[in-house]
């Protein structure tokens, strides 16, 4: 049986990328003012070099800063893609699993009315409330559940969430921490609770070397400094083809409508492009039923 996890490190790094880029990448299609916000005042150290183009000459600090501006690169096409995605059909209950440090449930206006339910392992989720305590607005339904043993089903009925009416999930940054038969286990739980019209929006990794070389050259780097990365005890353990995934979802009872990696979706938002084979490495893709 899986140990109890800790709350998520990567998590912080995802909302410190979102921080960093917030207003000053792409400000017309992206902003996440509840990021900074959610991080604690270490956290946000990086972050602020990042924000003014000031490069830390110290090794460790340099580091730092490069980790966080590499996810500010990442996570801006992410989230623009995601977030047209859910625009685009509009649900009366949003499902945002393993959501981390997610700011969506405060930040966009299009969830007035809906009913959001963010689902996420207990640690991490007692993290995440103990932050969000400084956010204005109606916060979520929290609901913990660890997408590696636990019942989605039953814990969502429970706070509320109806199998008959249509529901948006997003499931962002969550897919590559999951075994494959966890990813399986997970999308039959969902296909059970969603009713007619309902969407899902699942982010995932592909398989590649030049990924994994990636990630083992950012544990050097990070080790040089005398500190682990943030994926050291959070390691990737399943990547997916967009032919699997596709195969997977529709033996589910969703259709592809939309399917795109992140490179192409930074283009068409004119981003600079300093890490291409990441970008390219990473896929959104949204499924209907």
């Amino acid at each position: 049986m899986p140990k109890p996890a800790r709350a998520s490190r990567t998590a912080v790094l995802v909302c410190q990328g979102r921080a960093a880029a917030d207003g000053l990448i792409a400000p017309d299609r992206f902003a996440d003012p509840t990021a900074l916000p959610l991080l604690r005042p270490d956290e946000r150290e990086a972050v602020q070099w990042v924000r003014d183009g000031a490069v830390p000459q110290p090794w460790r600090q340099r580091v730092d800063y490069e980790t966080v501006r590499a996810s500010a690169e990442l996570m801006v096409p992410r989230t623009v893609a995601i977030d047209e995605a859910v625009r685009a059909r509009p649900s009366p209950q949003v499902v945002l699993l393993g959501a981390g440090l997610d700011g969506r449930a405060w930040r966009m206006p299009e969830f007035a009315g809906v009913t959001v339910f963010e689902v996420d392992q207990p640690a991490s989720q007692l993290d995440k409330r103990e932050r969000a305590a400084r956010l204005l607005g109606t916060p979520p339904r929290f609901v913990p559940v660890d997408l590696r043993r636990d019942p989605l089903g039953e814990a969502l009925a429970a706070a509320g969430h109806r199998t008959t009416e249509a529901t948006t999930w997003v499931w962002e940054g969550v897919v590559p921490y999951l075994t494959r038969a966890q990813v399986t286990g997970t999308l039959a739980a969902l296909a059970g609770c969603s009713g007619p019209g309902s969407r899902l929006i699942v982010n995932f990794q592909l398989p590649a070397t030049s990924a994994t070389l990636g990630r083992l050259v950012a544990r050097l780097l990070m080790a040089s400094t005398g500190r682990s990365t943030v994926w050291a005890k959070e390691p990737w353990r399943s990547t997916w083809r967009p032919a699997d995934m596709a195969a997977l979802l529709a033996r589910h009872g969703f259709t592809v409508t939309r399917d795109e990696n992140l490179l192409d979706a930074a283009r068409a938002l004119s981003l600079p492009i300093r890490h291409a084979r990441s970008l390219s490495h990473s896929r959104v893709m949204v499924a209907d039923r």
